[in-house]
């Protein structure tokens, strides 16, 4: 289900990136007063009262010598572009500015709900000051305070009501699926091969590509997919144009989107850093994910080649042990028509749920074979064990004090989980709560 995306949009030095990082719970984007000082995360997950979405900072944009005009302009449309709700954030100290009045021309043009926050409103006195910003033609104003977290839940509360209705009638049979990775991995090359068609632009240039493109297919079995092919995530530090930071986002929200994400390496250049950083956002995202190594056919192999490759990808990624793993080469077309089977097998092990009555046997012979541990002389204790959720599976275990859960000990229930029950592709949550 494809969760709403919120931008904050506004002038530099509104206080963008600080009500964004408490939206988000966290310090995602560096702070500082001084204008497009932005130049970490940009995207991030986010909850109010129950209900999920997106939020993109439109901050750090580089001001450098170009024309102030245009970087408002190339902020705005991107928010405009991408989000469904969009919080137009100003400062109360400066009061309505020209550049303000510059970014409401634009988000005039828009046919998105747009909720006015004004920012650093810190005290009940300023209040009173507020009111000029009914000029900007957006209806009230939402008095707030990013510093201090004054009004934060008023001004959530209607983003949340505009939200657009959630469609339920997309077809569940669909399989939706993502290629991530390095750019100039073959993530373009492996979607022309799998449709026979030259749908997206295939460069040797790293990131042609620039936006996600969803393409859906359906195989000759009957099998339905849509296939989205996200531009390259490149290493934070070095995404330097707008164009690039924005592509980023996309692929984060395509992983969003998406059922199961390939995760395309380049058999020619081995393992990078960022290839961690990049598989490390599909599984804190708890997708679906399967380990594609392109470009196979370029290397020169012996009877150890495979396997002493996939020995050194499950050393690097040791958190994605559940994700299957294939070697294929979009050039010469080798074992790609497996992908397809694959990704089903991996969508239903992603969606599938395990009656209670099975899952407490496995968890009670588990505890039998290990007994669980004693931490100052307090034994933890397993009352009950439940799914709760899918996509992924998510399992609730009911314990005396869900402090006694050792990682070490919730990594063996795991591992028995899987060891019963064919999670192949998919990661699985467990979460303690204590019996009440």
């Amino acid at each position: 289900m494809a969760k709403p995306v919120v931008a904050i949009v506004g002038r530099p030095n509104v206080g963008k990136s600080t009500i964004f990082n408490r939206i988000a719970g966290d310090r995602i984007s560096i702070v500082e007063d001084t204008p497009g000082v932005t130049r970490d995360r940009i995207y991030a997950n986010s909850e109010w009262m129950g209900t999920q979405f997106s939020l993109i900072d439109t901050g750090g944009i580089d001001i450098g010598d170009e024309p102030f005009v245009k970087q408002i302009k190339e902020q705005a449309e991107v928010a405009i572009d991408e989000a469904d709700v969009i919080i137009f954030l100003v400062s109360g100290k400066e009061g309505v500015t020209d550049a303000d009045e510059r970014v409401a021309h634009l988000l005039y043009k828009s046919d998105k709900p747009v909720i006015l926050a004004v920012n650093k409103v810190d005290n009940p006195e300023m209040r009173s000051e507020i009111f000029d910003f009914y000029a900007l033609g957006f209806g009230d104003p939402f008095p707030i305070s990013g510093s201090h977290g004054i009004g934060l839940g008023d001004l959530l509360d209607a983003v949340v009501k505009a939200f657009p209705a959630i469609d339920n009638e997309e077809d569940d049979k669909t399989i939706r699926f993502s290629l991530i990775g390095r750019p100039n991995v073959g993530k373009s090359s492996i979607v022309n091969a799998l449709l026979g068609d030259d749908r997206v632009i295939v460069s040797g240039i790293a990131g042609t590509t620039r936006d996600a493109i969803d393409t859906p297919f359906t195989t000759p079995e009957g099998d339905e997919f849509t296939m989205v092919d996200t531009a390259g995530i490149r290493k934070r530090g070095k995404v330097y144009e707008n164009t690039e930071r924005y592509s980023v986002m996309r692929a984060m929200k395509a992983i969003d989107n998406s059922d199961v994400v390939l995760f395309v390496l380049n058999a020619e250049e081995g393992i990078r850093e960022q290839d961690k950083k990049v598989a490390g956002y599909a599984h804190e995202a708890g997708r679906g994910i399967i380990i594609v190594v392109n470009k196979w056919d370029t290397l020169k192999k012996d009877n150890h080649t495979l396997h002493d490759f996939e020995v050194h990808v499950r050393e690097e990624f040791q958190y994605l042990a559940y994700a299957p793993m294939i070697f294929v080469s979009a050039k010469t077309g080798q074992r790609l028509e497996k992908l397809p089977e694959l990704i089903k097998q991996v969508a239903a092990n992603h969606s599938k749920r395990v009656q209670s009555a099975t899952l407490n046997d496995v968890i009670t012979d588990a505890v039998a074979m290990n007994p669980t541990p004693t931490v100052n002389q307090k034994r933890l204790r397993i009352y009950y064990t439940t799914q709760v959720a899918v996509q992924p599976p998510t399992f609730v275990v009911f314990v005396n004090d869900p402090e006694l859960m050792h990682f070490s000990y919730e990594r063996f229930l795991e591992n028995q989980i899987r060891a019963h029950f064919d999670f192949t592709g998919t990661p699985i949550r467990i979460i303690e709560r204590q019996r009440k």
